[in-house]
């Protein structure tokens, strides 16, 4: 690698560090414990109260629906004919329609649809199901309204979070979010108390109420058609484009990047440690929270003694207490974040085990007074954990995946509520309402545990996103420029499979038109980094950059057609299928047409006649060596840009090798780049200028090959004077 690249890839990390600081405080990590009026903010970033207000508002009706039928299941089932079994069990089935519905609603979001009308139309959906829960005659009926609601309502965690996080200055957010959570919680002041005035001084039954909520939620969504998509990042990931241009004296922010797919963003957020850890926080969470409000109503009428009003009136306590905690929550939680975001998780841990201890005292305590105080209590500590989690996740990650990690969190809460739906049914059954709290209790805590253990990786998490978009930005900007930079750069690369770290902090370079030699022990990590480049294995950190495009988390088969093609060691090649078939097979995404095809497949036969004599030949009946020239083919027909070859002499008589790297050379010499993994040292370093060595996961060498020569405390351990391969693979 040129010195000139070597000094644009330092000016990338330079320039990463010192806005890293900037970079914290624009997102609200400021270190200070004094923060400003919600209204004076709101004022001073030109943010109007409109988007919480309309979002609150679609977040009160989305409650309509699950809190009257909370309330009214004993009335239903009596109605229907249902036990609690089948109650619960309808409940889980709900629960499978909540989890199917994020993902696609974010996959919506990202290909263009506006969030805010598709916020106004899945409000319109649960408006109408709601209406139409007071018609259903049967358990078919019920559970078809209940899962069109289910997919309606399950939309909110891909939209609405996200949706305010980008609408408002990241000073705000964590009153935002309470706010927002406070008038959902309203929501279960309204709807309980619209129950009891239902069923109480109107006397209507449970169809009565249904359709009377439904009629309030389809008018209250009007009140939200001013609701806009403000864009995503506005406040912070855009914000921290612009910093590096101004770093530099700069105005204009550049070209995107390649734009991920669905499931590529899904697989991304799936590899950060805090995503991991409350992804499981919120799985176990939902095993706790939907089954306790099945539980609780049958609880306050068998141990209580309370009709449909009086369940309705305890829910609205409930939800009054959790109100209140959330606007005294709000502002602490605020200060908490811009001194340390990870005391929002351990705190979220504290009140989460505060929560289950009160239910549990709450269930089991002789006098209502008593019962009422430890509800009351585990009502408040359970309101505060939304807006903590909310805010955790979506500070961590760039703005374009926030509702791809509302709609993962949204499915793994269901999963979490269908399986706890299942757990209660059999433990209600078998041990009773004991059993019941106890099993709350357990799950509670386990919760608690898995929630505050995330709290340690937040802030690594946080730098590590701020890192990305900072590095994102000044490579674009350095390309933009007209400055050259590799056309494979691999920076600070970390892989694990499992729990077992294989890759630590790895840089590797390849600039266009260049051979290179990889070169290792077995066990080195020499593989595992060509499985990084090539897209077959993903990074827990660092990015993979090819022609100056981020593809750290680009799927496999999109990096071929970008012009990434790889030879793995023994086993690039279709043993069942016929030497000409695998030709074909490589083309599959090769440019031309048939007609280009056929003559590659003729060119490959010519360079190859060995190939061209048993072109009708299963792979798997071919020699060692015809199949390394079958594999080698696949460049001659891709024609890619970088090729990556692991362990091309494996196993192979000198005079076939030699065979095999003049195709190489040639292959080189037609421009295209070469990644060159081998054993022998001999053969590996007598065809490049450049080499690298891997040793226990790390880069012990970058630099001229003839150098690398002269360390024989490296290459002691794979040379063997006078071979020409050796033995074993990676």
């Amino acid at each position: 690698m040129s010195t000139d690249t070597t000094t644009l890839l330092d000016e990338v990390d330079q320039t990463r560090e010192a806005l890293r600081d900037e970079a914290r405080r624009t997102l609200g990590v400021t270190g200070e414990q004094s923060s400003d009026k919600l209204r004076v903010l709101m004022r001073r970033h030109g943010t109007g109260a409109y988007p919480l207000f309309a979002l609150g508002i679609l977040g009160i009706t989305d409650l309509f629906q699950s809190y009257a039928f909370t309330v009214m299941t004993p009335d239903i089932a009596r109605t229907l004919g249902i036990g609690f079994g089948t109650m619960t069990a309808i409940a889980a089935v709900r629960g499978v329609a909540v989890a199917a519905a994020p993902l696609p609603v974010a996959a919506l979001a990202q290909r263009g649809g506006s969030r805010a009308i598709l916020c106004l139309n899945t409000a319109i959906g649960w408006s109408l199901m709601t209406f139409y829960t007071g018609f259903t005659v049967s358990l078919t009926g019920l559970i078809l309204v209940l899962v069109v609601d289910g997919l309606s309502t399950g939309s909110v965690s891909a939209l609405h979070s996200p949706l305010l996080i980008d609408s408002y200055h990241p000073s705000a957010r964590v009153r935002v979010i309470s706010v927002y959570t406070a008038m959902q919680r309203s929501g279960e002041v309204f709807a309980p108390l619209l129950v009891a005035l239902l069923t109480g001084p109107f006397d209507l039954t449970w169809r009565g109420v249904f359709i009377g909520l439904g009629i309030v939620s389809t008018v209250s969504t009007l009140g939200a058609l001013g609701l806009r998509d403000p864009g995503y990042g506005r406040w912070d990931t855009e914000q921290l484009r612009q910093a590096v241009h101004t770093h530099h004296g700069e105005d204009q922010l550049d070209a995107a990047d390649v734009t991920l797919g669905f499931w590529e963003i899904c697989r991304r957020l799936l590899l950060i440690p805090t995503v991991q850890r409350l992804l499981t926080g919120f799985a176990v969470i939902g095993l706790l929270a939907a089954p306790l409000g099945v539980f609780m109503s049958y609880f306050l009428e068998q141990r209580w003694n309370m009709d449909p009003a009086d369940r309705a009136v305890f829910t609205a306590y409930q939800a009054a207490v959790s109100i209140l905690a959330l606007v005294a929550y709000g502002s602490r939680g605020e200060r908490h974040f811009r001194a340390d975001p990870a005391k929002i998780l351990t705190i979220t841990g504290r009140a989460l085990m505060v929560a289950v201890t009160a239910i549990a005292c709450g269930g089991l305590v002789p006098s209502r007074p008593l019962m009422y105080l430890f509800f009351g209590i585990s009502a408040a500590a359970l309101g505060i954990i939304g807006p903590a989690l909310v805010i955790s996740i979506m500070s961590i990650i760039p703005a374009y995946m926030r509702p791809h990690a509302g709609g993962l969190f949204g499915i793994f809460a269901a999963i979490g509520t269908i399986a706890g739906a299942v757990l209660l049914g059999s433990v209600q059954t078998e041990y009773g309402a004991v059993g019941s709290i106890v099993c709350f209790f357990v799950v509670g805590m386990i919760s608690a545990r898995v929630v505050a253990s995330a709290g340690p990786l937040i802030n690594p998490d946080l730098d590590r996103m701020i890192d990305e978009v900072l590095e994102d930005e000044e490579v674009k900007r350095i390309e933009s420029s007209g400055q050259h930079l590799p056309m494979l750069a691999c920076r600070g690369i970390d892989f694990s499979y499992g729990q077992l770290q294989v890759l630590y902090d790895v840089d590797f370079t390849v600039d266009d038109g260049e051979m290179v030699a990889l070169l290792g022990v077995n066990g080195a990590g020499k593989s595992t980094l060509l499985r990084v480049i090539s897209g077959v294995g993903l990074p827990s950190s660092g990015s993979v950059r090819f022609r100056g495009q981020d593809i750290t988390y680009v799927d496999a088969e999109r990096r071929v057609g970008m012009g990434i093609t790889q030879i793995p060691g023994g086993k690039a090649v279709f043993g069942p299928m016929t030497v000409v078939e695998n030709l074909r097979s490589f083309g599959f995404q090769a440019p031309g047409g048939p007609r280009a095809l056929e003559a590659k497949i003729d060119e490959c036969l010519d360079v190859f006649p060995r190939l061209a004599e048993r072109r009708t030949s299963l792979a798997s009946q071919l020699s060692g060596g015809e199949q390394q020239m079958l594999a080698l083919s696949k460049a001659l027909i891709l024609e890619p840009r970088l090729l990556v070859i692991d362990e091309l002499s494996l196993g192979l008589a000198p005079v076939i090798v030699g065979q095999l790297l003049e195709m190489v050379e040639n292959i080189n010499r037609r421009g295209t780049a070469v990644i060159l993994v081998e054993q022998s040292v001999n053969i590996a370093l007598n065809l490049v200028d450049h080499a690298y060595f891997m040793e226990k996961g790390e880069m012990k060498f970058d630099g001229p090959s003839q150098e690398l020569l002269d360390r024989g405390d490296l290459l002691r351990s794979v040379f063997l004077a006078g071979s020409a391969a050796a033995e074993g693979s990676e």
